[in-house]
């Protein structure tokens, strides 16, 4: 008998990941409990002890749903159903999030550097003050206890317009939904809202400077920095 070639042996399974897990816990449990688009999670203490989950593997699972589209987080509302995705294809779209992550990055700075050095050349008073407006629109959300996703989004598109690109707006305008994936991973890890504000007015302060070299550093720094997610360190909180 002639043995299998190797392309002929099964391949091997995809290991399911904690929060992959507890995110289909949750699927099942809105499911069971008839909820639909507009309702409220319970709070999350609450909800991971109906689960006999911890926190922190909840918080997870929590920032993958939302990152596929399944929940939205709102300060001071909680977490809202969108009733967006089946359940049978919540833990596929959560996993193409994880694989695409490192190329979203890359994209990122390629763009985005470069984006900051124009800006820093080409900045105009008015498109300072929309830079400033945004810095601001974030650290209140932040005092208030939101993550700054939002304004997060209005930072890096007011740099964007002060680069004076009409190309590279509509680039970045293209990929503004992936781009939004990995905001939202990157602000719900903790302490990063601040830390990514901080790296926020490096850039700002380099463009006021007119100088695009600190200005493409101080955002190839910052991209590098917002990359820092529990998904690609492979953790399982």
């Amino acid at each position: 008998m002639t043995p299998q070639a190797p392309s002929d042996l099964p391949t091997p399974l995809a290991r399911t990941r904690l929060y992959e897990q507890v995110a289909e816990q949750i699927t099942t449990w809105i499911r069971q409990n008839g909820l639909s688009s507009g309702d409220r999670l319970p709070p999350e203490r609450e909800l991971a002890a109906r689960l006999g989950v911890s926190r922190a593997t909840l918080s997870q699972a929590l920032v993958a749903l939302e990152v596929v589209g399944v929940v939205v987080v709102r300060h001071g509302d909680g977490t809202v159903l969108t009733g967006r995705h089946s359940e049978s294809r919540i833990v596929e779209a959560i996993r193409a999030h994880a694989d695409r992550i490192p190329e979203i990055i890359d994209i990122r700075d390629a763009l985005e550097t470069k984006i900051a050095a124009l800006a820093a050349q080409r900045r105009t008073d008015e498109d300072l003050a929309a830079i400033d407006a945004a810095l601001a629109a974030m650290e209140e959300a932040i005092e208030h206890g939101d993550r700054g996703v939002d304004a997060d989004e209005q930072f890096h598109a007011a740099v964007t317009a002060a680069a004076h690109s009409d190309l590279l707006a509509q680039t970045m305008r293209e990929i503004s939904s992936l781009i939004r994936e990995t905001r939202i991973e990157s602000l719900s890890q903790p302490g990063r809202p601040r830390n990514s504000l901080s790296g926020h007015r490096t850039i700002a302060e380099a463009i006021r400077a007119r100088d695009p070299e600190a200005a493409a550093a101080a955002m190839h720094a910052h991209v590098e920095m917002v990359s820092d997610v529990a998904l690609l360190r492979g953790e399982e909180r």
